[in-house]
């Protein structure tokens, strides 16, 4: 079993029969193993997994960040080690020596490298669920779910590795083949969030390795021991040396970095998950040098609920799209649209599921744990201050932070050691509200009416992302007369906005990306390019569109009386 809670780098422990087993129902604590639990020392790792980055000469950079349990403050998770932008032209450099042998190895030979990567983390459930956990706060279930799409994932690209299927097209003259073929692009540079911590780096990782490409990683600092759990997992797979590699960055240096990779022809596609305005900003750095990235970003998801839903059906979706994972995820609901038939029983019912879920110690049974980190608490408070007269605030018997004066009832733990938050329930948004138009990544969701069905389609549209969308109706002509004027990359009927599956495209439109997916087959589109060949076996120059044979039509032919069906 790989436990990184108190490792030493590079360190796998025991066979699951010490002090570190794993249960299936919920994450062990430090407390509860026996098991002393000190911080991890996280540092960017360069080519060899053996040869973790110790020192950096780069002035001004070097500072360590703390990694800490958002559920209790006070522990430390990992204690990361920050580089500054070389680090990350040093990875590109390395990646680039690297990615020659890797793309030469035969494709099933890499999808079985994958292949194994997931049989690791597959092994490792319970005890990578448990760090997700504790290092972000997601419960521990959503947690097992996070870490089961890593293992979708790589069941989906083992195939991929035998399925890499270019063409064989026939060529307008003789003696003579066409054939096209994917290539791998070369080196990535892949940057992810924190939210989901595992489950969408393996979007990433797994189509780029299987196609032949090596990856410079530079996961959020606030998930530090998680990325580096998954990328040993990697590593042990059988990733050679170079082909991956983990830097840790504050967010400028990284985009200085970058930068200079992409300048000096380092890096050949970067992938993406963020926030809108960071990936515009490396949307533009990209196209400097003629490059598409791949960007997953934000979203402002509407859910519309029709006059003839199943209230108790939609009331379920809401409540887990809406304040699942405190709203911390970009697929979140953002914004419930609501018919005025139906309108005040449909809030009066979410109002009382939000009154009686469960908030609290992410390892227990809750509906959602504390906040990811401090800056997205902070950006909530401030998010919260918008709220305005016309609204109507509701689904708890407070706003903001939960604490012994601004109490949570039912809270389960102690809200005292951590990031926790009241659910937060508008309704009443207008268009024009910024609770309207912005994403706020937090448990808040905005309530709004409408008439027709033109009506919540043009609401859902208004703030401008493209995400995700969720309409509830028992009509199929509803359903799919949304899913036409909807702008979502993804539609749900009768479902949540949030919840992927590895085998379809994931991604959005508009603010939240630019049109590029994740998942499934179509990533493959991402991390390869196209290449033909144009094989002359003829003995002779043949010149396309001039040394092809004619076959001319008599256009003046006109059918006789007898072959015509009039009279």
């Amino acid at each position: 079993m790989l436990l990184v809670l108190g490792a030493a780098p590079h360190t796998v422990y025991g066979d699951g029969t010490g002090c570190a087993t794993a249960h299936t129902e919920r994450p062990n604590t430090p407390v509860e193993m026996g098991c002393p639990v000190e911080a991890t020392q996280c540092g960017s790792v360069i080519g060899s997994v053996d040869s973790t980055r110790q020192a950096t000469s780069e002035e001004g950079y070097g500072q360590q960040y703390l990694s800490r349990n958002p559920a209790e403050w006070d522990d430390v998770v990992a204690r990361v080690r920050l580089d500054g932008p070389d680090t990350l032209v040093s990875a590109a450099r390395q990646a680039r020596r690297a990615q020659r042998e890797w793309a030469r190895v035969p494709a099933p030979v890499r999808g079985r490298v994958v292949s194994g990567f997931g049989r690791l983390v597959e092994s490792n459930k319970e005890a990578l669920a448990s760090l997700v956990t504790r290092e972000i706060g997601k419960p521990y279930t959503e947690a097992l779910g996070e870490v089961q799409e890593i293992i979708d994932t790589c069941d989906y690209f083992v195939g991929e590795g035998r399925r890499l299927y270019g063409q064989t097209v026939p060529s307008e003259m003789p003696d003579k083949q066409l054939f096209t073929f994917r290539a791998p692009v070369g080196v990535a540079a892949v940057i992810t969030a924190g939210n989901f911590p595992v489950a969408v780096p393996s979007w990433y990782l797994a189509p780029a390795l299987v196609c032949g490409n090596a990856v410079v990683w530079k996961p959020a600092e606030y998930a530090a021991a998680t990325a580096r759990a998954l990328a040993e997992l990697a590593w042990r797979a059988g990733v050679p040396e170079g082909v991956l590699n983990l830097v840790y960055a504050e967010g400028e240096a990284t985009f200085e970095g970058l930068s200079a990779a992409l300048r000096e022809g380092l890096v050949d596609k970067v992938g993406f998950t963020g926030s809108s305005r960071v990936g515009r900003e490396i949307g533009e750095l990209c196209g400097r040098h003629l490059q598409s990235p791949c960007l997953e970003l934000g979203g402002k998801n509407p859910m519309v609920v029709a006059a003839d839903a199943d209230l108790d059906l939609a009331v379920e979706g809401a409540l887990f799209s809406g304040w699942g994972t405190a709203g911390q995820r970009c697929t979140s609901l953002g914004n419930l649209i609501v018919h005025r038939d139906v309108h005040d029983e449909f809030v009066r019912r979410l109002d009382h599921a939000l009154r009686e879920a469960t908030i609290g110690n992410p390892t227990q049974d809750v509906l959602y744990g504390p906040m990811l980190d401090r800056k997205f608490a902070d950006r909530f408070e401030q998010a919260l201050a918008e709220t305005a007269s016309h609204h109507r605030v509701l689904g708890s018997e407070s706003t903001g932070r939960i604490t012994d004066s601004n109490p949570r009832k039912g809270f389960r733990g102690d809200h005292s050691t951590g990031l926790y938050y009241h659910p937060v329930m508008v309704d009443g948004v207008r268009a024009d509200d910024f609770l309207f138009r912005n994403e706020v990544f937090g448990p808040i969701v905005g309530v709004t009416t409408f008439e027709t069905l033109d009506e919540a389609v043009e609401l859902g549209n208004l703030p401008g992302y493209g995400l995700s969308a969720a309409v509830y109706t028992t009509d199929p002509g509803t359903a799919f007369r949304f899913r036409e004027g909807i702008n979502a990359g993804m539609v749900s009927a009768n479902n949540s906005t949030s919840g992927a599956e590895a085998h379809l495209p994931f991604g959005g439109n508009g603010e939240s990306g630019n049109g590029s997916r994740l998942s499934g087959m179509w990533v493959i589109d991402q991390f390869t390019r196209w290449q033909s060949l144009n094989w002359d076996f003829s003995g002779r120059l043949q010149k396309a569109q001039m040394d092809v044979g004619a076959v001319e039509p008599e256009l003046d032919y006109r059918l006789p009386t007898e072959l015509r069906g009039h009279r």
